[in-house]
């Protein structure tokens, strides 16, 4: 499962045992340090936006092709006399 930051401060206003809570405070703050090093490195910044326009571009075509299948006629389903 893939949460980004808001979806984690979400998740932080229900869970409520202590160990959840760490967990919770872990998670921002890798967040925090990603931020960090994007702002810091600019072929780390360059490199996600290409892998993040691949994989745009990847799901672009694959929804593509699950719509061109739900578009096809359905033919008659069982038997014909």
């Amino acid at each position: 499962m893939v949460l980004k930051e808001q979806g984690v401060a979400m998740l932080s206003s229900v869970l409520k045992s202590e160990k959840a809570i760490q967990v919770n405070i872990e998670i921002m703050r890798a967040f925090s340090k990603y931020r960090s090093y994007l702002m810091e490195n600019e072929f780390l910044r360059n490199e996600i936006k290409r892998l993040d326009s691949k994989l745009d571009q990847s799901f672009r075509y694959l929804l593509q092709q699950i719509d061109s299948l739900r578009e096809k006629p359905k033919g008659k389903i069982g038997f014909t006399a």
